[in-house]
């Protein structure tokens, strides 16, 4: 089970960054097939939110990947006194 934990704290290293490089040209690609400036401001504002909530979340999960790559969660309490 270790050996799950370690490899999946990989994928989700990985997978933290791409996710966020995949929203960004997503971003960049609608903003870019907008036409007029309303509609341009309107995708950016809510690419913008987007990108702003996604962000941490990414950030989040590299940083719970890399716990579990270091074996931080290979001895987990019993009960929630320990």
């Amino acid at each position: 089970m270790s050996t799950v934990k370690k490899f999946l704290g990989l994928v989700w290293m990985i997978l933290g960054p791409l996710a966020m490089g995949f929203l960004l040209m997503q971003a960049l690609d609608k903003v870019g097939l907008a036409h007029s400036d309303m509609e341009r401001t309107n995708t950016i504002l809510q690419w913008g939110i987007i990108l702003f909530i996604f962000f941490p979340i990414s950030i989040g999960l590299m940083v719970f990947g890399y716990y579990a790559w270091k074996g931080e969660y290979d001895q987990l309490a019993d009960h929630s006194s320990d």
